[in-house]
């Protein structure tokens, strides 16, 4: 009986000892969630919101607007590491409109996947191939300096533009939160999928209108796709905590053809978030372009939200 009793003590002590290696616990704004651990060498992290705002006025002498607001973001990762090669994929994801006036527009709009494959040379150095892929939700339209008798224009839609590119090179990782990577070679594909979106400014009035015979994105008219082969691309990506509530994801990308040096494009995507509680946030987003093919000018996109968030990783802290 006495040997019965001991046996069932030592596999009870087993059995929670094992439980209590099995999770742990993680932290969402000081509240703790056990959070079973994951021994398949993949760790994951997601973090989605959602925003809204809405105004009304009647009688108001001080007149207004009624709005209504709503956008969602969503930043998804899952990573891979075993022994010296690693698989770390991302996805960035916004969509938002505003509606005023019985008019809705698209306020935000972004699909940017990276996945990048590393092999590990050196304590902070790796050899790595990557794909990169952005595109848009939906259709998007400019809404000034058009004809008298036109409201809206239909300057970009999904798959117009996408962009697809690979490249291969060395990284540099010098901690958890930080890589630099270097691609001499870097091939892009652009593809064009709505050739409704071709348009031009016209040079006398300064009006923009369709134009099916504009090269757009890039892409020359009749053609769905344009190719770049020869191409370098430098990536430089941070995702850091800068408080217990406070965290940046900031990645900058450089890219130009061999054959055309004096057009390098630039991007910038920065999104600051400071929690408020477990499930309330304020978002800050960045994204500025220049590039030749979009635009002669640097391009800016700003948002600033308040709303509801949810966050899950099951990363392990170093």
């Amino acid at each position: 009986m006495k040997q019965t009793l001991l046996c069932l003590t030592t596999l009870l002590w087993i059995d929670t000892a094992s439980a209590q290696d099995s999770s742990r616990v993680t932290t969402n704004f000081k509240d703790t969630v056990a959070v079973k651990i994951d021994t398949s060498y993949w760790q994951r992290s997601f973090s989605g919101g959602v925003n809204f705002n809405q105004a009304s006025f009647s009688n108001w002498s001080g007149g207004g607007v009624n709005s209504i607001a709503i956008g969602g973001v969503v930043a998804a990762r899952a990573f891979y590491e075993k022994g010296k090669t690693s698989w770390d994929n991302t996805a960035d994801l916004q969509l938002g409109y505003v509606t005023q006036l019985g008019n809705t527009r698209k306020a935000a709009d972004q699909i940017i996947i990276i996945s990048v494959l590393g092999h590990k040379i050196a304590p902070k150095w790796d050899l790595f191939v990557s794909g990169t892929f952005n595109t848009f939700f939906t259709a998007g339209y400019r809404y000034d300096k058009l004809p008298a008798d036109q409201t809206s224009l239909k300057v970009s839609n999904f798959f117009a533009p996408a962009q697809l590119t690979f490249s291969t090179g060395l990284a540099y990782k010098p901690n958890d939160w930080f890589a630099l990577r270097i691609s001499p070679v870097a091939p892009r594909f652009t593809f064009l999928a709505d050739q409704s979106v071709r348009v031009r400014q016209d040079a006398t009035t300064g009006l923009y209108v369709r134009d099916p015979s504009q090269k757009a994105y890039g892409v020359d008219p009749g053609k769905s796709s344009r190719t770049e082969w020869l191409a370098f691309q430098l990536q430089a990506a941070l995702t850091k905590s800068l408080s217990e509530n406070v965290s940046i994801n900031a990645r900058y990308q450089l890219f130009t053809e061999y054959a055309q040096l004096d057009n390098i494009n630039h991007r910038i995507d920065l999104i600051l978030t400071a929690k408020i509680s477990r499930y309330l946030n304020t978002t800050f987003g960045l994204i500025a372009l220049y590039n030749k093919d979009f635009s002669a000018d640097l391009q800016i996109q700003q948002t600033l939200a308040i709303g509801l968030s949810y966050n899950l990783s099951s990363f392990r802290k170093k």
